[in-house]
């Protein structure tokens, strides 16, 4: 899978910039919770995140690329993952439910989307009080890779939206050398 740029997005390469586990770990997930991972394409982090919340959990997942959804849906298949929930849309309008989720989760992807604020807002709808809303994204520097610096949100900007769509920051931490993750809560 190749994104902005022609860079690679597999899990090998993935697994050189952050730990998945362990940031997953890091934001609470746990068995039985409910976690929506919007612009999940391929479902990286869905299917991780899946096996940490087991059969009493639930995930949502959306992306616009029917291709992503549907290798996401064979992957499942293939791992016995029954309890994931894909949708074919954009992340303006996409709310999959209300007050259910104990975790909204975006991986590099804030800076796509049309109106990031709608995005965050749809997200506020969904999360349960007291929920989580994580931002894992790139840090605003020039890169050999990933998108371009001009379009990257820096922790700043990405905080500045999350708090005007009426979230508290939580935490933004460094997830190695090329991310970071911002966990505020509903």
């Amino acid at each position: 899978m190749t994104c902005h740029g022609g860079f690679s997005l597999d899990e090998a390469t993935r697994r050189t910039w952050y730990e998945p586990e362990a940031i997953l770990k890091g934001i609470g997930l746990s068995a039985g919770m409910v976690f929506i991972d919007v612009g999940s394409g391929g479902g990286f982090f869905t299917l991780l995140a899946a096996e940490v919340v087991g059969k009493k959990g639930i995930i949502f997942a959306v992306d616009t690329d029917s291709k992503a959804i549907e290798r996401l849906k064979a992957e499942a298949a293939r791992k016995s993952l029954i309890n994931i929930k894909t949708k074919v849309g954009i992340a303006e309008e996409t709310v999959f439910c209300n007050a259910c989720a104990d975790i909204v989760f975006y991986s590099m992807v804030l800076h796509d989307f049309n109106d990031p604020l709608q995005v965050l807002q749809n997200a506020k709808k969904m999360l349960k009080l007291n929920g989580k809303l994580v931002d894992l994204d790139w840090k605003k520097k020039q890169m050999s890779f990933g998108p371009p610096e001009h379009i990257r949100f820096s922790e700043k900007k990405a905080a500045d939206l999350t708090m005007q769509a009426g979230f508290t920051i939580e935490s933004i931490k460094e997830a190695g050398p090329h991310h970071y993750v911002l966990i505020a809560k509903s």
